[in-house]
């Protein structure tokens, strides 16, 4: 604790207002039946491939809404605000569904894939998302959320690693105080182990906080395979480097062209692109055109991190709340400025469970996480860190002459003495009491 306050007093005014943050927000467009729509990128946005605001991510039917950098995070939620804001005069009688698991989906090989034209580039993002819906199939790639990009002036690479590393060892704090992805619609997960019935038309688990960040989100039989090191650039670059030259059987298997002269997928490696791995943190650094990202942290270093952990919270219109991002301002810059010891395979693994136990069972009374091989009450990390994180809000407070940071994280605090408050429970509430335990039904009328 006194080495993070003394490194926090190191830091300069300038440094501290020049913290950088933006916004990506991923969600489906639906018809008002709540149905997946099936009409193009609506030519009102302009082209997916080119707006620097307003794409699209796996599937044709998939926005993604992108903010500039800023200085606050007030003007980050007023951006993204005007752009969902335009978003919505060009969607006539569609919607933006506002929860992470997606709504009512067609068959598999019925869900659009993004088109991007027809230059080499456009039809590339095309090709590599069906090469995703070949491995992991269309249906997860349409699980939504808020992806939090974030920078600090002057912060060197191995600073950003030392980050990266607190944060998959503490990310289960954003998962418990933030995760809103407790049930989904049956027809997403008939086969799910573990999921009981709510309503007539959904699975949920009691006590889940990210059903999108357990086993039944992101997840790859195939990537387990694959360890990445996140003690330095050079491990990082190298394992990931590996995985994009490495065949994998199953992929070699499936082929890369079909029987048309079509192309199934980009190649049949581990990972086609390097996006193609999943985390819940990324080192990132701005591209130049035609440039691959490994290349670019290789030759310029990183120059922020990308959070993307975070659910759509459905209580919000722009799907993340202005106290949220004070609560991750927070939290990564006690990530970044606490001691960062290099990890370990067993404790990577470690990681792995902890997660896993706090996406399906975050809010479940007395749950214990491991901590360098011993079991602790999860309540009680979560108030040391939360409680090492009151002079990082009081900083941020008095560069910016408010209380906000202070105030986020109070009610931080106060959801680990109420977990009926946190949005995981809100939304099992919602859903029972008026929606009739339907899933779509609530997101539907929040949407």
């Amino acid at each position: 604790m006194r080495g993070l306050q003394e490194r926090l007093k190191a830091l300069s005014s300038a440094r501290l207002q020049g913290i950088g943050r933006g916004v990506e927000k991923e969600s489906l467009r639906v018809t008002q039946e709540g149905t997946l729509a099936a009409t193009p990128h609506p030519r009102a946005l302009g082209a997916a491939l080119t707006h620097p605001h307003i794409t699209t991510d796996f599937s044709e039917s998939q926005l993604e809404l992108i903010t500039g950098v800023h200085r606050s995070a007030e003007a980050a939620e007023a951006e993204l605000t005007q752009v969902h804001q335009a978003v919505y005069r060009a969607l006539g009688d569609e919607m933006m569904w506002v929860g992470s698991m997606p709504c009512t989906l067609p068959p598999d090989d019925q869900i659009p894939l993004g088109q991007y034209g027809t230059s080499n580039v456009g039809q590339s993002k095309t090709v590599y998302r069906m090469g995703l819906g070949h491995r992991y199939g269309r249906r997860m790639q349409t699980i939504s959320g808020i992806h939090y990009n974030w920078s600090l002036p002057e912060v060197t690479t191995a600073e950003y690693f030392g980050l990266i590393r607190n944060f998959r060892r503490r990310s289960f704090l954003l998962l418990y105080l933030f995760g809103a992805s407790p049930a989904v619609s049956r027809g997403f997960a008939e086969n799910a182990k573990d999921l009981v019935p709510l309503g007539d038309d959904t699975l949920h688990m009691p006590h889940a906080t990210s059903l999108r960040m357990g086993n039944l989100g992101y997840q790859s039989d195939a990537q387990t395979s694959l360890s990445v090191s996140y003690n330095s650039l050079d491990s990082y670059a190298a394992s990931l480097s590996d995985a994009l030259v490495r065949p994998y059987p199953a992929y070699q298997a499936m082929g890369i062209r079909s029987a048309d002269g079509g192309y199934k997928q980009l190649n049949d490696s581990l990972l086609q692109i390097e996006n193609e791995f999943y985390g819940t943190i990324r080192p990132k650094r701005v591209i130049f055109p035609g440039e691959r990202p490994l290349h670019a942290l290789r030759e310029r270093g990183v120059e922020y991190i990308e959070v993307r952990c975070m659910d759509l919270d459905p209580f919000v219109p722009a799907g993340i709340a202005l106290a949220t991002m004070r609560m991750i301002d927070i939290f990564l810059l006690h990530c970044l400025l606490d001691e960062s010891p290099l990890d370990s395979p067993n404790e990577v693994a470690e990681l792995g469970r902890n997660q896993q136990r706090v996406a399906a069972r975050g809010r479940e009374p007395g749950l214990k996480l491991e901590r360098g091989g011993v079991e602790m009450l999860m309540t009680d990390w979560l108030r040391e860190i939360l409680t090492e994180c009151g002079p990082i809000a009081a900083s941020l407070d008095a560069h910016e002459g408010t209380d906000a940071h202070s105030q986020a994280l109070a009610a931080a605090r106060a959801a680990v003495l109420a977990p009926e408050t946190l949005p995981s429970a809100r939304v099992l509430a919602e859903m029972k009491a008026l929606h009739g335990g339907s899933h779509d039904a609530f997101v539907r009328a929040q949407s």
